[in-house]
Protein backbone atom coordinates (compact mmCIF):
# COMPACT_ATOMS: atom_id res chain seq x y z
CA UNK A 1 0.00 0.00 0.00
CA UNK A 2 2.88 2.38 0.73
CA UNK A 3 4.24 1.68 -2.74
CA UNK A 4 0.88 2.49 -4.33
CA UNK A 5 0.54 5.81 -2.49
CA UNK A 6 4.09 6.79 -3.44
CA UNK A 7 3.40 6.14 -7.12
CA UNK A 8 0.16 8.13 -6.89
CA UNK A 9 1.97 11.09 -5.34
CA UNK A 10 4.68 11.34 -7.97
CA UNK A 11 2.64 10.41 -11.03
CA UNK A 12 -0.10 12.98 -11.33
CA UNK A 13 -1.48 11.33 -14.43
CA UNK A 14 -2.25 8.13 -12.55
CA UNK A 15 -6.05 8.26 -12.19
CA UNK A 16 -8.35 6.26 -9.92
CA UNK A 17 -8.99 3.67 -12.63
CA UNK A 18 -5.28 2.93 -12.91
CA UNK A 19 -5.01 2.75 -9.14
CA UNK A 20 -7.89 0.28 -9.03
CA UNK A 21 -6.21 -1.89 -11.66
CA UNK A 22 -2.97 -1.83 -9.69
CA UNK A 23 -4.78 -2.86 -6.50
CA UNK A 24 -6.54 -5.63 -8.40
CA UNK A 25 -3.24 -6.91 -9.80
CA UNK A 26 -1.73 -7.10 -6.32
CA UNK A 27 -4.87 -8.84 -5.09
CA UNK A 28 -4.51 -11.47 -7.82
CA UNK A 29 -0.91 -12.08 -6.80
CA UNK A 30 -2.11 -13.03 -3.33
CA UNK A 31 -5.28 -14.88 -4.34
CA UNK A 32 -6.12 -17.94 -2.28
CA UNK A 33 -5.58 -19.02 1.29
CA UNK A 34 -1.96 -19.06 2.45
CA UNK A 35 -0.35 -20.07 5.73
CA UNK A 36 2.98 -19.58 7.49
CA UNK A 37 3.42 -22.21 10.21
CA UNK A 38 6.11 -23.60 12.48
CA UNK A 39 6.14 -26.95 14.26
CA UNK A 40 8.67 -27.98 16.89
CA UNK A 41 9.31 -31.12 18.91
CA UNK A 42 11.62 -31.28 21.93
CA UNK A 43 12.55 -34.60 23.52
CA UNK A 44 13.61 -34.55 27.15
CA UNK A 45 15.25 -37.39 29.02
CA UNK A 46 15.62 -37.05 32.77
CA UNK A 47 14.93 -33.31 32.43
CA UNK A 48 17.75 -32.82 29.94
CA UNK A 49 16.94 -31.79 26.38
CA UNK A 50 18.29 -34.58 24.21
CA UNK A 51 16.73 -33.92 20.82
CA UNK A 52 15.18 -30.96 19.02
CA UNK A 53 13.60 -30.88 15.57
CA UNK A 54 11.68 -28.07 13.88
CA UNK A 55 10.36 -27.05 10.49
CA UNK A 56 8.86 -23.91 9.02
CA UNK A 57 6.24 -24.24 6.30
CA UNK A 58 4.49 -21.95 3.86
CA UNK A 59 1.26 -23.55 2.66
CA UNK A 60 2.19 -27.23 2.23
CA UNK A 61 5.85 -26.62 1.44
CA UNK A 62 8.73 -26.99 3.91
CA UNK A 63 10.94 -23.93 3.59
CA UNK A 64 13.25 -24.19 6.61
CA UNK A 65 14.56 -26.82 9.00
CA UNK A 66 16.32 -26.89 12.39
CA UNK A 67 17.63 -29.69 14.59
CA UNK A 68 19.85 -30.22 17.60
CA UNK A 69 22.62 -31.82 15.53
CA UNK A 70 23.42 -28.71 13.51
CA UNK A 71 21.91 -25.98 15.72
CA UNK A 72 21.22 -24.01 12.56
CA UNK A 73 18.10 -22.91 10.72
CA UNK A 74 18.60 -24.13 7.15
CA UNK A 75 16.59 -23.09 4.05
CA UNK A 76 15.02 -26.06 2.26
CA UNK A 77 13.94 -24.67 -1.12
CA UNK A 78 15.94 -23.03 -3.88
CA UNK A 79 13.51 -20.17 -4.32
CA UNK A 80 13.62 -19.09 -0.70
CA UNK A 81 17.42 -19.08 -0.76
CA UNK A 82 17.17 -16.38 -3.42
CA UNK A 83 14.82 -14.27 -1.30
CA UNK A 84 16.68 -14.34 1.99
CA UNK A 85 20.49 -14.16 2.22
CA UNK A 86 22.87 -15.70 4.72
CA UNK A 87 22.54 -13.04 7.42
CA UNK A 88 18.79 -13.64 7.58
CA UNK A 89 19.29 -17.33 8.38
CA UNK A 90 21.82 -16.44 11.07
CA UNK A 91 19.17 -14.26 12.72
CA UNK A 92 16.63 -17.07 12.48
CA UNK A 93 19.09 -19.41 14.16
CA UNK A 94 19.70 -16.94 17.00
CA UNK A 95 15.96 -16.53 17.43
CA UNK A 96 15.45 -20.30 17.53
CA UNK A 97 18.11 -20.79 20.19
CA UNK A 98 16.72 -17.92 22.24
CA UNK A 99 13.19 -19.32 22.26
CA UNK A 100 14.40 -22.75 23.29
CA UNK A 101 16.31 -21.26 26.18
CA UNK A 102 13.28 -19.21 27.20
CA UNK A 103 11.07 -22.29 27.38
CA UNK A 104 13.61 -24.64 28.95
CA UNK A 105 12.55 -23.76 32.51
CA UNK A 106 8.90 -24.20 31.53
CA UNK A 107 9.63 -27.70 30.30
CA UNK A 108 11.28 -28.56 33.60
CA UNK A 109 8.33 -27.13 35.53
CA UNK A 110 5.86 -29.19 33.53
CA UNK A 111 7.81 -32.38 34.20
CA UNK A 112 7.81 -31.53 37.91
CA UNK A 113 4.04 -31.06 37.83
CA UNK A 114 3.57 -34.50 36.32
CA UNK A 115 6.29 -35.93 38.56
CA UNK A 116 8.00 -37.28 35.45
CA UNK A 117 11.67 -37.92 34.92
CA UNK A 118 11.73 -40.40 32.05
CA UNK A 119 11.52 -39.63 28.32
CA UNK A 120 8.92 -37.03 27.35
CA UNK A 121 8.10 -34.82 24.39
CA UNK A 122 6.99 -31.23 24.08
CA UNK A 123 5.43 -29.79 20.97
CA UNK A 124 4.97 -26.19 19.93
CA UNK A 125 2.79 -25.11 17.01
CA UNK A 126 2.29 -21.53 15.91
CA UNK A 127 1.59 -19.62 12.75
CA UNK A 128 -0.69 -17.35 10.78
CA UNK A 129 -3.10 -17.61 7.87
CA UNK A 130 -4.07 -15.11 5.19
CA UNK A 131 -7.29 -15.35 3.19
CA UNK A 132 -7.74 -13.79 -0.23
CA UNK A 133 -10.19 -11.27 1.24
CA UNK A 134 -7.48 -9.99 3.59
CA UNK A 135 -8.77 -11.80 6.69
CA UNK A 136 -5.98 -13.03 8.95
CA UNK A 137 -5.75 -15.59 11.73
CA UNK A 138 -3.02 -16.57 14.14
CA UNK A 139 -2.53 -19.35 16.67
CA UNK A 140 -0.03 -20.61 19.23
CA UNK A 141 -0.31 -24.02 20.96
CA UNK A 142 1.83 -26.01 23.33
CA UNK A 143 1.56 -29.77 23.89
CA UNK A 144 2.96 -32.36 26.28
CA UNK A 145 3.42 -36.01 25.31
CA UNK A 146 1.03 -35.56 22.41
CA UNK A 147 -1.83 -34.02 24.40
CA UNK A 148 -3.01 -30.42 24.19
CA UNK A 149 -1.55 -28.45 27.09
CA UNK A 150 -1.91 -24.68 26.64
CA UNK A 151 -3.18 -22.48 23.81
CA UNK A 152 -2.95 -18.73 23.32
CA UNK A 153 -5.74 -16.39 22.20
CA UNK A 154 -4.16 -13.36 20.55
CA UNK A 155 -7.42 -11.41 20.61
CA UNK A 156 -7.86 -11.55 24.37
CA UNK A 157 -4.17 -11.91 25.27
CA UNK A 158 -5.13 -14.91 27.39
CA UNK A 159 -4.16 -18.56 27.70
CA UNK A 160 -6.40 -21.62 27.89
CA UNK A 161 -5.31 -24.65 29.92
CA UNK A 162 -6.25 -28.13 28.75
CA UNK A 163 -5.88 -29.81 32.16
CA UNK A 164 -5.28 -29.12 35.84
CA UNK A 165 -1.50 -29.24 35.58
CA UNK A 166 -1.62 -26.73 32.73
CA UNK A 167 -3.60 -24.34 34.96
CA UNK A 168 -0.53 -23.81 37.11
CA UNK A 169 1.62 -22.84 34.11
CA UNK A 170 -1.23 -20.74 32.71
CA UNK A 171 -1.43 -18.71 35.93
CA UNK A 172 2.28 -17.93 35.68
CA UNK A 173 2.05 -16.90 32.04
CA UNK A 174 -1.00 -14.72 32.69
CA UNK A 175 1.19 -12.44 34.78
CA UNK A 176 3.64 -11.95 31.92
CA UNK A 177 1.82 -9.41 29.74
CA UNK A 178 4.98 -8.63 27.82
CA UNK A 179 5.14 -12.19 26.50
CA UNK A 180 1.47 -12.12 25.51
CA UNK A 181 1.96 -8.80 23.72
CA UNK A 182 4.99 -10.18 21.89
CA UNK A 183 3.06 -13.15 20.52
CA UNK A 184 0.10 -10.97 19.59
CA UNK A 185 2.30 -8.55 17.66
CA UNK A 186 4.17 -11.38 15.98
CA UNK A 187 1.06 -13.27 14.87
CA UNK A 188 -0.78 -10.15 13.66
CA UNK A 189 2.12 -8.28 12.06
CA UNK A 190 5.52 -9.89 11.52
CA UNK A 191 4.13 -13.31 10.62
CA UNK A 192 1.60 -11.89 8.14
CA UNK A 193 4.06 -9.43 6.58
CA UNK A 194 6.62 -12.17 6.00
CA UNK A 195 3.91 -14.46 4.59
CA UNK A 196 2.87 -11.79 2.07
CA UNK A 197 6.48 -11.42 0.97
CA UNK A 198 7.03 -15.15 0.62
CA UNK A 199 3.79 -15.65 -1.32
CA UNK A 200 4.78 -12.94 -3.81
CA UNK A 201 8.26 -14.31 -4.44
CA UNK A 202 7.37 -18.00 -4.25
CA UNK A 203 4.16 -17.70 -6.24
CA UNK A 204 5.21 -20.06 -9.05
CA UNK A 205 6.07 -22.84 -6.63
CA UNK A 206 3.34 -22.30 -4.04
CA UNK A 207 0.49 -21.98 -6.53
CA UNK A 208 1.51 -24.88 -8.75
CA UNK A 209 -1.35 -27.33 -9.18
CA UNK A 210 -1.54 -31.04 -9.96
CA UNK A 211 -4.87 -32.79 -10.57
CA UNK A 212 -5.62 -36.02 -8.67
CA UNK A 213 -5.52 -39.43 -10.29
CA UNK A 214 -8.51 -41.40 -9.05
CA UNK A 215 -9.01 -45.17 -8.89
CA UNK A 216 -11.73 -47.40 -7.45
CA UNK A 217 -10.26 -50.42 -5.69
CA UNK A 218 -11.75 -53.50 -4.06
CA UNK A 219 -9.55 -56.26 -2.76
CA UNK A 220 -12.25 -58.94 -2.51
CA UNK A 221 -15.99 -59.05 -3.13
CA UNK A 222 -16.73 -58.54 0.59
CA UNK A 223 -14.10 -55.83 1.06
CA UNK A 224 -14.96 -52.12 1.17
CA UNK A 225 -14.67 -50.21 -2.09
CA UNK A 226 -11.82 -47.70 -1.86
CA UNK A 227 -11.86 -44.47 -3.83
CA UNK A 228 -8.19 -43.53 -3.95
CA UNK A 229 -6.92 -40.13 -5.12
CA UNK A 230 -3.20 -39.56 -5.54
CA UNK A 231 -0.62 -37.28 -7.17
CA UNK A 232 -2.56 -34.10 -6.32
CA UNK A 233 -1.33 -30.68 -5.18
CA UNK A 234 -2.14 -28.56 -3.24
CA UNK A 235 -3.11 -30.61 -0.22
CA UNK A 236 -6.71 -29.47 0.33
CA UNK A 237 -9.18 -31.91 -1.19
CA UNK A 238 -12.75 -33.07 -0.48
CA UNK A 239 -13.87 -36.65 -1.14
CA UNK A 240 -17.40 -38.03 -0.71
CA UNK A 241 -19.43 -41.09 -1.65
CA UNK A 242 -22.89 -40.46 -3.10
CA UNK A 243 -25.85 -42.75 -3.75
CA UNK A 244 -28.42 -41.39 -6.17
CA UNK A 245 -26.74 -38.00 -5.81
CA UNK A 246 -27.20 -38.01 -2.01
CA UNK A 247 -24.19 -37.89 0.32
CA UNK A 248 -23.50 -41.12 2.21
CA UNK A 249 -22.41 -40.77 5.83
CA UNK A 250 -22.91 -44.30 7.09
CA UNK A 251 -20.53 -47.12 6.14
CA UNK A 252 -18.06 -44.51 4.91
CA UNK A 253 -14.54 -43.99 6.24
CA UNK A 254 -12.26 -41.14 5.21
CA UNK A 255 -8.49 -41.39 5.58
CA UNK A 256 -6.07 -38.62 6.46
CA UNK A 257 -4.19 -36.90 3.66
CA UNK A 258 -0.73 -38.40 3.24
CA UNK A 259 2.38 -37.03 1.50
CA UNK A 260 4.03 -38.62 -1.52
CA UNK A 261 7.77 -38.44 -2.07
CA UNK A 262 7.44 -36.05 -5.01
CA UNK A 263 5.67 -33.37 -2.96
CA UNK A 264 2.14 -34.35 -4.02
CA UNK A 265 -0.47 -35.98 -1.78
CA UNK A 266 -2.82 -38.94 -1.59
CA UNK A 267 -6.10 -39.61 0.19
CA UNK A 268 -8.80 -42.27 0.15
CA UNK A 269 -12.42 -42.77 1.15
CA UNK A 270 -13.90 -46.26 1.55
CA UNK A 271 -17.49 -47.45 1.24
CA UNK A 272 -18.73 -50.69 2.79
CA UNK A 273 -21.06 -52.06 0.13
CA UNK A 274 -21.40 -55.61 -1.15
CA UNK A 275 -20.38 -56.29 -4.72
CA UNK A 276 -23.78 -57.80 -5.44
CA UNK A 277 -25.49 -54.56 -4.54
CA UNK A 278 -23.50 -52.16 -6.67
CA UNK A 279 -23.35 -54.61 -9.57
CA UNK A 280 -27.15 -54.86 -9.59
CA UNK A 281 -27.41 -51.08 -9.43
CA UNK A 282 -24.69 -49.74 -11.74
CA UNK A 283 -24.16 -46.00 -11.84
CA UNK A 284 -26.00 -45.52 -8.51
CA UNK A 285 -22.86 -45.10 -6.39
CA UNK A 286 -20.40 -42.32 -7.21
CA UNK A 287 -17.15 -41.10 -5.69
CA UNK A 288 -16.98 -37.31 -5.93
CA UNK A 289 -13.67 -35.45 -5.59
CA UNK A 290 -13.36 -31.68 -5.37
CA UNK A 291 -9.91 -30.17 -5.76
CA UNK A 292 -8.91 -26.58 -6.55
CA UNK A 293 -12.32 -25.72 -7.99
CA UNK A 294 -12.51 -28.87 -10.12
CA UNK A 295 -14.94 -31.74 -9.57
CA UNK A 296 -14.13 -35.31 -10.56
CA UNK A 297 -16.88 -37.95 -10.49
CA UNK A 298 -16.13 -41.66 -10.79
CA UNK A 299 -19.07 -44.04 -11.09
CA UNK A 300 -18.91 -47.38 -9.30
CA UNK A 301 -19.37 -50.05 -11.96
CA UNK A 302 -17.47 -53.03 -13.29
CA UNK A 303 -15.71 -50.96 -15.93
CA UNK A 304 -14.19 -48.57 -13.41
CA UNK A 305 -13.34 -50.77 -10.43
CA UNK A 306 -10.11 -52.70 -10.09
CA UNK A 307 -10.30 -55.88 -8.07
CA UNK A 308 -7.68 -58.23 -6.75
CA UNK A 309 -6.56 -60.90 -9.22
CA UNK A 310 -3.42 -62.67 -10.27
CA UNK A 311 -3.38 -60.77 -13.55
CA UNK A 312 -3.90 -57.35 -12.03
CA UNK A 313 -0.78 -56.08 -10.28
CA UNK A 314 -1.96 -52.49 -10.16
CA UNK A 315 -4.42 -53.12 -7.34
CA UNK A 316 -1.73 -54.84 -5.31
CA UNK A 317 0.64 -51.92 -5.77
CA UNK A 318 -2.00 -49.34 -4.89
CA UNK A 319 -3.13 -51.22 -1.79
CA UNK A 320 0.48 -51.52 -0.66
CA UNK A 321 0.88 -47.79 -1.29
CA UNK A 322 -2.21 -47.01 0.80
CA UNK A 323 -1.05 -49.33 3.59
CA UNK A 324 2.37 -47.69 3.73
CA UNK A 325 0.75 -44.26 3.68
CA UNK A 326 -1.52 -45.20 6.60
CA UNK A 327 1.50 -46.38 8.58
CA UNK A 328 3.36 -43.18 7.79
CA UNK A 329 0.29 -41.14 8.68
CA UNK A 330 0.03 -42.83 12.05
CA UNK A 331 3.67 -42.04 12.69
CA UNK A 332 3.08 -38.47 11.53
CA UNK A 333 0.30 -38.02 14.05
CA UNK A 334 2.44 -39.85 16.59
CA UNK A 335 5.22 -37.30 16.14
CA UNK A 336 3.16 -34.10 16.06
CA UNK A 337 0.23 -33.70 18.41
CA UNK A 338 -1.85 -36.85 18.53
CA UNK A 339 0.04 -39.34 20.67
CA UNK A 340 -0.23 -40.32 24.28
CA UNK A 341 3.39 -41.34 24.54
CA UNK A 342 6.32 -41.01 22.25
CA UNK A 343 8.06 -44.37 22.37
CA UNK A 344 11.45 -43.71 20.93
CA UNK A 345 14.95 -44.97 21.39
CA UNK A 346 16.65 -41.80 22.53
CA UNK A 347 20.23 -41.09 21.83
CA UNK A 348 22.47 -40.80 24.83
CA UNK A 349 21.11 -37.79 26.68
CA UNK A 350 23.22 -34.82 25.94
CA UNK A 351 22.97 -31.16 26.62
CA UNK A 352 22.64 -29.06 23.51
CA UNK A 353 24.45 -25.78 23.89
CA UNK A 354 24.49 -22.49 22.12
CA UNK A 355 27.42 -20.44 23.37
CA UNK A 356 26.69 -20.12 27.10
CA UNK A 357 23.09 -21.35 27.10
CA UNK A 358 21.15 -24.50 26.31
CA UNK A 359 18.90 -24.92 23.22
CA UNK A 360 15.74 -23.78 21.57
CA UNK A 361 12.78 -25.06 19.62
CA UNK A 362 10.87 -23.40 16.95
CA UNK A 363 8.91 -25.52 14.91
CA UNK A 364 7.91 -29.19 14.04
CA UNK A 365 7.47 -32.42 12.63
CA UNK A 366 10.79 -33.09 11.03
CA UNK A 367 10.69 -36.71 12.13
CA UNK A 368 7.41 -37.08 10.33
CA UNK A 369 8.84 -35.48 7.21
CA UNK A 370 11.62 -38.02 7.19
CA UNK A 371 9.03 -40.77 7.43
CA UNK A 372 7.20 -39.34 4.44
CA UNK A 373 10.07 -40.54 2.29
CA UNK A 374 8.81 -44.09 2.84
CA UNK A 375 5.64 -43.47 0.85
CA UNK A 376 5.95 -44.55 -2.77
CA UNK A 377 2.90 -44.36 -4.92
CA UNK A 378 2.18 -46.58 -7.93
CA UNK A 379 0.24 -44.45 -10.41
CA UNK A 380 -1.31 -45.35 -13.72
CA UNK A 381 1.04 -42.76 -15.13
CA UNK A 382 3.88 -40.89 -13.53
CA UNK A 383 2.65 -38.32 -11.03
CA UNK A 384 2.68 -34.80 -12.32
CA UNK A 385 5.15 -33.36 -9.84
CA UNK A 386 4.09 -30.64 -7.48
CA UNK A 387 6.63 -28.28 -5.98
CA UNK A 388 9.85 -30.16 -5.39
CA UNK A 389 10.46 -30.37 -1.69
CA UNK A 390 13.88 -31.45 -0.53
CA UNK A 391 13.80 -33.94 2.28
CA UNK A 392 15.25 -33.04 5.68
CA UNK A 393 17.93 -35.67 5.37
CA UNK A 394 21.36 -34.30 5.89
CA UNK A 395 20.08 -31.17 7.58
Amino acid sequence: MLLILTVFKHKNKLNMQSLALLLFAIHLALTGRHSNEYFGTVVCKNKNISEVTAVGMVDDEVIMYFNSNTLKVVPRTDWIKKIEVGEYWNRRTEHALAILKAYENTLHNIMDLFNNSDIHTFQMMYGCELEDDGTTRGYWKFGYDGDDFISFDKNTLSYTAANHQADIIKDKWDTDRAKAKYWQQYLENACIEWLRKIVRYGKDSLEKKSAPEVSLLQKYSLSPVICHATCFYPKNITMTWKKNHEDLNEDVEVSLTFPNVDGTFQKSISLSVKSEEWKKNPDVYRCVIQHVGTEIVVTLNENNIKSNSASDNFIVKCLVSITVAVIVGCLLAFTVFAVKKRLIACKKSREVKSQNSTVYVKGSVSDALLLSQLVRVSCKKKCVPGPNRPSPSGA
